[in-house]
Formats: C-alpha cells, sequence, structure tokens
C-alpha cells in the first residue's frame, strides 16, 4: 500500500517523526482512529510506516505485534485520513502569492488600502505593489460596485499598483500601472477579444480590467527572480502540506514552471503529487505532445492534459450567460475564445492523448464546451478516456444530464457555492 505523502491527524499534530528520523526507520502510531477509504477494511486503530510506504494497517495489537522494534507514535484517540487531494489547484499562484500583499478577507477599500500601506513598507523604493484577493462584492455599503484608479491613486500616487480580483478574473490598476502602457492608448484601445476595460460615462478607463484585457498590465509586469520562485515554491508545498493536502490537479502551467517542478523533484524537494495542466495550445503544449510527456516522472508529476478557458467569472461579470445579467442588463458576459477555433484545438489535444479541461462558468461558456466535446469525441475516437469542464458552475437544467450522457467530469468546486452565494441570484 502506497503510502500518499503525510497522513493527515485532526485536531493537532500526531507528532509524526518522519524529520527527526533516518528515510528508511520504520515507525507505527497507535490508538488512532484510522479512516483508511479501503470498503474491506474501512476504519482502523494502528499503521506502520517504513521510508514512504504504509506496511501494515490494522488493531492496535496486529501492528505493535508486527513491528515490536519499530518506533511509536501515541495518537491518542485523534482521527487519521489519508492525504487529501485538490482537484483544481494553482500550485504556482499559490507561490506567487507569497511576493504579494494578501487582500482575501478584506471587507472594505480602506481595508485593502491599509493592508497596501503595510505590505509596501517592505519594497524598494520603484518597484511594483502587487496584490491578490479583493473581493468588492464582500465591502461594507458597496452594493458591488467595483473600485476604480482613483481609490488607489490617492495613496499610491507615484508607485505601480496591480490587485488582482480573488478569482482572478479581473484586476484593478491604478494610473501610474497604467501609464507603463501608455495612458492615452489605453483610452483609445477598443475591448480586446474576451476581455473589457470597464470604463465611466465619459469613456475614460476606470482602472478594471476584466479576463483578457489583464493581459495589457500583465505583461509589462516585472517577472519574479528564479531563485525568489524556488524558495517561495517550498512555501507552498509546505502550506499544502500543513492543510492536509499532498495531491495537486495543477491547473494551467507552462514549460518553465513544469521544469521548476521537476528540478525541486530531481532534488527530493518536492513532497507533493502533481497532475499538471499545460495551458492552452502554445509552446508548452506542442513540447510536451510531440516530445516529453511526464506519466508519474519519479513518481510525483504528470503532464498529459490541457487547460483552456471558454469564459470568465461570475463575480467580475465575465461568465458567459445565455441571458442578460440581471444586475448589468445587455451584458451576457465573455466568451474567452472561438467556438470554432476552440473545437480545432481540443481535437488536437485528444488527438495527442492529452484529457482536455476547460474552464466555464456561465450556462452559455458550459454549453459551448459540451457542444465542442461532443463533436470532438465524435472526430477522434481514440482520445484519452474522460474529460473535464472546470466549475461547471452555473449550468441551464436541459444540459445537466449531458454530462453523464457524454461521459464528461463536472469538476466542481464547492467553494465557488459558498463564496458566491451572497450575490449569485443579483447576478
Amino acid at each position: 500500500m502506497r503510502y500518499l505523502g503525510l497522513l493527515v491527524c485532526f485536531l493537532i499534530s500526531c507528532g509524526t517523526p518522519t524529520n527527526e528520523s533516518g528515510p528508511n526507520e520504520r515507525w507505527v502510531l497507535h490508538n488512532a482512529t484510522i479512516y483508511t477509504v479501503n470498503p474491506d477494511q474501512p476504519k482502523a486503530e494502528a499503521l506502520a510506516i517504513e521510508g514512504s510506504r504504509i506496511l501494515q494497517v490494522g488493531t492496535n495489537a496486529e501492528v505493535l505485534a508486527a513491528y515490536p522494534e519499530a518506533r511509536r507514535v501515541d495518537a491518542e484517540g485523534r482521527t487519521v485520513i489519508p492525504g487529501l487531494i485538490d482537484a483544481h489547484a494553482h500550485l504556482t499562484g499559490l507561490a506567487e502569492t507569497k511576493l504579494k500583499a494578501d487582500l482575501r478577507g478584506t471587507t472594505s477599500k480602506a481595508e485593502v488600502l491599509s493592508v497596501l500601506e503595510a505590505f509596501a513598507e517592505s519594497l524598494p523604493e520603484n518597484a511594483w505593489l502587487l496584490g491578490r484577493g479583493w473581493d468588492q462584492n464582500d465591502w461594507e455599503n458597496n452594493q458591488g460596485a467595483f473600485p476604480t484608479r482613483s481609490d488607489l491613486d490617492e495613496v499610491f500616487p507615484d508607485r505601480p499598483v496591480w490587485l488582482q480580483r480573488i478569482d482572478g478574473h479581473a484586476s484593478w490598476a491604478n494610473t501610474a500601472a497604467m501609464n507603463v502602457v501608455g495612458f492615452d492608448s489605453l483610452r483609445a484601445l477598443p475591448n480586446p477579444p474576451g476581455g473589457r476595460l470597464v470604463r465611466d460615462e465619459a469613456g475614460e478607463p476606470t482602472g478594471i480590467f476584466i479576463d483578457e484585457a489583464e493581459k495589457l498590465i500583465d505583461d509589462l509586469v516585472p517577472e519574479p527572480s528564479e531563485a525568489q520562485m524556488e524558495f517561495v515554491l517550498q512555501e507552498a508545498i509546505h502550506e499544502a502540506l500543513r492543510s492536509g493536502i499532498t495531491g495537486v490537479h495543477d491547473a494551467g502551467l507552462d514549460k518553465w514552471e513544469i521544469n521548476r517542478y521537476k528540478r525541486a523533484v530531481d532534488a527530493d524537494e518536492f513532497d507533493l503529487r502533481v497532475y499538471a495542466m499545460v495551458g492552452d495550445m502554445d509552446s508548452t503544449f506542442l513540447h510536451f505532445c510531440a516530445e516529453e510527456q511526464l506519466d508519474s516522472y519519479r513518481d510525483k508529476l504528470t503532464v498529459r492534459s490541457v487547460k483552456f478557458y471558454m469564459d470568465g467569472a461570475l463575480g467580475s461579470r465575465g461568465a458567459a450567460l445565455l441571458a442578460d445579467y440581471h444586475d448589468d442588463l445587455e451584458n451576457q458576459g465573455l466568451l474567452q475564445q472561438d467556438p470554432d477555433t476552440f473545437l480545432v484545438h481540443i481535437q488536437e489535444a485528444m488527438s495527442c492523448g492529452f484529457q482536455v479541461n476547460t474552464h466555464a462558468i456561465g450556462d452559455r461558456g458550459n454549453r459551448v464546451v459540451l457542444d465542442a466535446y461532443e463533436s470532438a469525441m465524435a472526430a477522434v475516437p481514440g482520445h484519452a478516456g474522460r474529460h473535464r469542464i472546470e466549475h461547471a458552475q452555473v449550468v441551464a437544467q436541459e444540459d445537466i444530464p449531458r454530462f453523464a450522457a457524454q461521459g464528461v467530469i463536472a469538476s466542481v468546486q464547492p467553494t465557488h457555492a459558498t463564496s458566491d452565494m451572497y450575490w449569485a441570484e443579483e447576478r
């Protein structure tokens, strides 16, 4: 029985000695309530481990008798479960947040500005101030209205500020950040396909960039050094393990990020298992399709799926809907790619043996993806098993049975229910 990373001991740590002892030392965890996820033996009291493998699971008497010389750890009755697998996560994104102001949980613009001011004290004078996690729907007395560049300009008139919304599908810039692109250029620029610059009544950009429009600023933000990224990657891995997550389906990676993971695996500094989705049909996909599909590389890293985006998010009104947003009439959201082009791309991915995983939030976005999957799977009879719709958040009633009929996985993230429930009806 394979030992899937660290086991999770609820209430407080079980005090496992793996960091103190040799890599092949045997030890027994006993006096525990162990949920095995094995229908033939659903619960146990003790387990024995050697290195990276579980040797035995059973009663206290059975396991202690089988390994009398093993080091013993008394769980004192705590609950133990196997490591958890997060089916849609962004490990590199989590790492990058260590280099940004954390705006999750802020309840007002004033609180956002306070967090930013404190974070900026640690930055060099001319460095960009980056952050992520704001959600205008959570701000007191805000009624879901987007903030503007002027809110940031009052505190940061000169330093470029670029803040991603909590879902990553909208970002908030100050005027200094927009000046790096050229404010007059942005004023005259039409909305890019699949994106939108929010404008005021006079047509001036307000500082909110939605979906594909985010690239206008994103592409100009200085990249962190490789040394910084390797350091914060380890912090992200440890954060995942502390939460009991030992496996991640990592949604949307490029070749350089995957190579960073490989280096960490080769250095025995990668204590997660990652199922990686390459991001869209770019050079990374071509590389792994033609040259280097990875299937459980050193038992840690698999690369044989591709991540597409069909629409945006509900909170930023970028999710593609079949009808107008109730709180934004004449807006039905954004399709981030042409459906005919998407069909060609997923057929190519399926022909390469890749699983296809597509972000779709709105009911129109989900329908376009289901239609394309149906056509592509018929055209590529040897495609790789079941494909996925990531999130599948708002689905038309008549489209729900199509998931089962087509064998499509609805890769739903329950957090969308609890994060969006306060304003979903308004949308």
